[in-house]
Formats: C-alpha cells, structure tokens, sequence
C-alpha cells in the first residue's frame, strides 16, 4: 500500500497509481466506520483549504467543507466573481498566494477547453495540493464515490460486473463531460466491464477512449461502445444514466438543439430497468433532470442508490484531503 500522498495534486485518477486509488478508498472506509460511531477524526487541525467555484455546487461544496471541518481544519469558500479573477488575474498568480496562506487549493473551473488547464497552471505554480472538484474534462472526487458505492454494495470484487454509462435526455443546462470521462477511465482498472452507450452527437473524446481501452487491457476489464441504448441497460449490474453535452462536436454553449431534441426517447424508465439483473444498481451524479433523465419510479425505486452514492462523497473527500493535506 503506498502511503506517501502529502502534497499530491489530483487532478485526475490517470496520474494516480491503482495502489493509490486503493489507498484512498481504504481511509474513507475507515473514516465512514469512525464517523457512524462519533469517533473525532481531528488529522488536519487548523489546516486551511481553499475552494474556489466557477460554478454553482451542492455535494461537492458541502462534501468539502463539511469534511475538513470533521478533520480539524477550515474551509475558505471562495465565489471567483467576487475574486481578483473575475479581473483577469491569472491562474499563475492565484495559486502562489493561496498557496501561501493555506495547506490545499480546491477548484471546480468546467468551462470548456479551459478548466483542466487551468488548474493544471495552478498545480503547476504552487507548494500545496490542487484538487480537482470537476473540469471540463474530469471529475474525479465524485467517481471515487461511485466505486466506493459499488464496492459497498456489490462487493469488492468487482471484476466482470457489467456498469453501463448511458447518455439520457436533459434540459438543464450542457452539462460537462468530465462524469462520463472519469467513470470509463477508472472502471476498467477495477475490471469491469463498462459499456458507454450515446446518440451520435455525444462521442468522448478519442485519446479518453484510447486510454480507457489501454486500461482495460491492463486490468482485465474492457469497453464497449454502442449508439443501442437497450443493449447498455440488457443484463447490467450498474447503470449510469446520466447527460452529457456533446462538447466533442459541438462546442457552442446553446442548451437545446436539434441534435438534443432527436433523442427525447434517452430516458430511464422501469422497463429500461426491467432489462437490467434483478439486483442492478441505479445510480446518478446528481442533480438528476427528472421527467428528462430519469423518471421518478426509478430513481425513488428499489435499485436507486443515489442518496449513499451522494453521502459518499464527504468520506471520500475526507479521505483525499487527510491523505494529500496532512499524511506522510
């Protein structure tokens, strides 16, 4: 087990080792036994972490500040339209004084073809950890959850599970790809089997399909593409139902289009759900598009798992930022 983490960036789960991964979900487990019985978990006493949004937040956010606040330490919620970089500061320069004044820097930034960048500057400038709380292109803390949850309820074998990520209709807003991304990425490392399911307008980029291939490979696990959203949901043990913009070729900002309207059928229903086995996981990011997504049978229904996926995010980030912010 690699125990060395202090000042370790994650930016993305492709620069973290398998070992290290496990690492991480050990000590959340570990964090999650202690918080059910009270037991203080005080590892980051007045330790400071900055957290600074680009865009609005609600698992992610509270999952910070009330995870650091469990470790001892404090959370500088940071609104970037009230910060310097709202005047053009750079990323650079940012991350040298935050740097200075705390022991991490947690930043969501998901505005496409500029958000992974951007903090890959800021990781780049400064003496303390940067944690990825969702790019444009990655999203890692909340797909730590959701292996967490499957291995909690499915065991920790997770080799040949069938988990389908499944591209549904949505009007919300164009969501980021980075979801999508991290889960085909690291679900292959656990051997399993990921099927990625999406009309044709919603493709990942290629050098992510060529890397979670690589994964697979490596692991044990594979990858499946298909445009058949019933082949995705046929047998599954996980799904992922869940939207995505379609970034990779498209990369204007407008909401609905044409290419969106085409596939209102992209829905999560029960007799999607009937395809699935009779213990199949459904699961979600959150927030779900109800009626759009998902409909309300399913995600309130028995296989829904989305409210312990969504609790496991304070465990996990607690665990990322004991072991990066304090550690060895």
């Amino acid at each position: 087990m690699n125990t060395i983490f202090r000042g370790k960036h994650l930016i993305t789960l492709q620069d973290w080792t398998k070992e290290e991964i496990d690492t991480v979900l050990d000590v959340s487990y570990d964090l999650k036994r202690k918080h059910a019985m009270g037991i203080p978990t005080p590892y980051l006493s007045y330790k400071t972490i900055f957290l600074m949004f680009f865009e609005q937040s609600t698992r992610t956010r509270n999952s910070m500040e009330t995870g650091i606040t469990q470790l001892g330490g404090h959370a500088n919620f940071l609104d970037t339209s009230t910060m310097q970089v709202a005047h053009a500061e750079s990323a650079k320069d940012t991350a040298i004084i935050l740097g200075r004044f705390g022991e991490a820097i947690a930043c969501r930034n998901c505005f496409w073809d500029v958000g992974n960048e951007y903090l890959e500057e800021m990781a780049a400038n400064t003496t303390v950890p940067v944690i990825n709380l969702q790019t444009d292109l990655y999203h890692p803390m909340q797909v730590l959850a959701d292996l967490m949850t499957i291995q909690e309820k499915l065991g920790m074998n997770t080799r040949h599970l069938k988990v389908s990520v499944i591209w549904a209709y949505a009007t919300t807003h164009k969501k980021p790809i980075s979801v999508p991304v991290s889960q085909v990425l690291l679900f292959p490392r656990y051997g399993m089997d990921v099927t990625l399911a999406y009309p044709e307008g919603y493709k990942l980029p290629d050098f992510v399909i060529d890397q979670a291939k690589e994964n697979a490979e490596k692991y044990g696990g594979s990858l499946t593409i298909t445009g058949d959203m019933e082949k995705a949901y046929r047998d599954a043990d996980v799904v992922f139902p869940k939207n995505w913009g379609s970034w990779v070729t498209n990369q204007s900002s407008e909401v609905i289009d044409s290419t969106l309207e085409s596939n209102k059928g992209w829905i999560c229903t029960e007799d999607m759900m009937a395809l699935t086995n009779k213990d199949c996981l459904y699961m979600h990011a959150l927030p779900a598009d109800r009626g759009n997504e998902v409909v309300d049978s399913v995600i309130d229904g028995p296989h829904s798992v989305i409210y312990d996926e969504a609790e496991n995010r304070l465990h996990t980030a607690k665990a990322v930022m004991a072991l990066t912010m304090g550690g060895r």
